[in-house]
């Protein structure tokens, strides 16, 4: 990981409803498909392309991804907790195949770290060749992701530059995160974000893991770890 400090960004907000599920809410509701919609709709401003989270998807918003068969469901199911975009891509391609899979992407996505991404996972990005995943690479790393916005919008419109935004991230410093932010984090919760501010300042990753360990088992711990960042 890059030593140089990066600015919390707001971008890891490009994400479904699905990725927002709290630990610890009440899952009852009279009406389950009409709250996913309506959730859906209210957070439609703030992630004109967010993507089906294959960590965080349910078994029915797996199933409404374009191209996912039921095989490719309970594969993408069975292999969680998935800390690489890769990984996903090897179970995923292991199910349906890897063009199917590649197309499957328009909608079910693990964001990426810009400062921590191979080659080859850029190029999984729908429309992404060669060229552009030359540029993503040439400017790591990125220091936020205005600096990506900035670079990327050289070469490509703003449509497409938000487009391809919605697929990365860069991670949060532990320590100067705002709720906002931190809330922002796939999956997070009101609980879960006070516990991440309860224990500054941190000193390690390892004290980050030991005191998200108590509230979560070591796979959420690792799914929560890949975006934070200590400066």
């Amino acid at each position: 990981m890059p030593q140089k400090k990066h600015a919390p960004t707001i971008a890891l907000a490009l994400f479904t409803a699905a990725g927002l599920a709290c630990y610890g809410g009440d899952t009852e509701s009279a009406d389950p498909a009409a709250e996913t919609e309506a959730a859906v709709e209210a957070a439609a401003p703030d992630m004109p392309m967010g993507h089906v989270n294959p960590n965080l998807g349910t078994s029915e918003e797996l199933a409404g991804v374009p191209g996912m068969t039921a095989e490719a469901v309970g594969a993408v199911e069975g292999g969680r907790p998935y800390l690489r975009m890769a990984d996903v891509h090897a179970v995923l391609a292991g199910a349906v195949g890897d063009e199917a899979a590649t197309a499957v992407y328009e909608s079910l996505w693990l964001p990426i770290n810009l400062n921590d991404v191979t080659n080859e996972e850029v190029l999984l990005i729908p429309g992404v060749g060669d060229r552009m995943a030359h540029e993503f690479e040439e400017y790591r790393p990125y220091e936020d992701m205005d600096e990506f916005r900035r670079e990327i919008g050289k070469y490509v419109d703003e449509d497409e530059v938000a487009r391809l935004e919605s697929y990365v991230y860069l991670p949060l410093d532990l320590n100067s995160a705002t709720r906002e932010e931190i809330m922002a984090v796939p999956g997070m919760s009101e609980r879960m974000a006070h516990e991440f501010e309860e224990y500054r300042p941190y000193t390690d990753l390892e004290q980050f893991r030991r005191e998200m360990g108590k509230y979560v088992d070591e796979n959420e711990v690792a799914r929560l770890e890949r975006y934070v960042i200590i400066n």
